[in-house]
């Protein structure tokens, strides 16, 4: 994948932890459960772009 895209999926995760200290800095347990899901949701897609890559590597490995 793209640059822009692994950003992307940086900036998420770190929106997700600046909502969780929200969260919890206001004692909002909504907010910071919504700022756990997001932090999630980007690790997930970081794991997945992780895949990804090594999976072209081994591909262009046999070339």
């Amino acid at each position: 994948m793209g640059f822009a895209e692994k950003a992307q999926h940086e900036f998420d995760e770190l929106k997700g932890k600046v909502k969780e200290r929200a969260g919890t800095a206001t004692d909002n347990e909504r907010m910071r459960g919504e700022g756990r899901a997001d932090q999630s949701e980007a690790n997930a897609k970081q794991a997945g772009e992780h895949v990804k890559d090594a999976a072209q590597e081994a591909k262009d490995a046999f070339r």
